[in-house]
């Protein structure tokens, strides 16, 4: 198999690689390595040109950006990804396990795996990589409850809903969404505005979306 392994932190990918070694189904698997949105876009690319399959990746969500492509976190190296290798299983890991975070990535990905890092140690990934061989769905326990959150609150937000959320916290003002969302800035400016009617009131300043957002346990106070 060729495993993709996108994170970061050089120590983890290192990890993973010394964890996902020691599965026999993986004895003669071939690790291709990144440590950034760019190194990922690259090796994804070269891999793709070279015409070897990936058959798994493991992508963190927080990545360096690669600013020239537009690609500012691992679920958008995720969408690369399927674009190139449809039949890759990807596996999204992630210190985030907020309901707007996992809304946005089960929307936008529908990945086969979703690994909140604050689950797992060493003795949980053979049964990870034996759900994934198998083409099973593989959420973890903080992942599975944040979805439940949009169901119990009623909330139907699609992946460009929470994004608009996502990127507000973020402090960017909303006519340079349209870098990061594909759609035009008066249907981001109406999306926005029936997220305050739904959650505060019409008229409502967006720092008064996102305390809504925080009280509500949506998403986290130190985003």
């Amino acid at each position: 198999m060729n495993i993709l392994i996108v994170d970061d932190h050089p120590l983890i990918v290192d990890s993973y690689v010394a964890l996902l070694s020691a599965i026999e189904s993986n004895k003669n698997s071939n690790f291709h390595l990144a440590y950034n949105c760019k190194e990922a876009y690259d090796k994804v690319n070269a891999l793709k040109a070279s015409e070897i399959p990936l058959d798994i990746a493991f992508i963190d969500v927080s990545l360096p950006p690669y600013e020239e492509m537009n690609l500012r976190s691992g679920d958008e190296i995720g969408s690369l990804v399927q674009k190139q290798f449809p039949n890759c299983s990807i596996i999204i890991i992630s210190m985030h396990s907020e309901p707007v975070w996992v809304n946005r990535i089960v929307k936008t990905l529908n990945p086969i795996g979703f690994i909140s890092k604050n689950d797992i140690n060493y003795r949980s990934f053979p049964t990870i990589m034996e759900a994934i061989l198998k083409k099973e769905t593989f959420y973890t326990t903080s992942i599975m409850e944040a979805q439940k959150e949009f169901v119990v609150k009623n909330i139907h937000w699609d992946e460009h809903d929470s994004k608009i959320v996502q990127l507000i916290a973020e402090g960017l003002k909303t006519k340079d969404l349209v870098n990061y969302i594909p759609l035009s800035l008066s249907t981001i400016e109406k999306r926005k505005a029936n997220l305050k009617r739904q959650l505060i009131f019409e008229g409502g300043s967006d720092a008064e979306l996102i305390e809504r957002v925080k009280k509500m346990g949506l998403l986290s106070s130190l985003s």
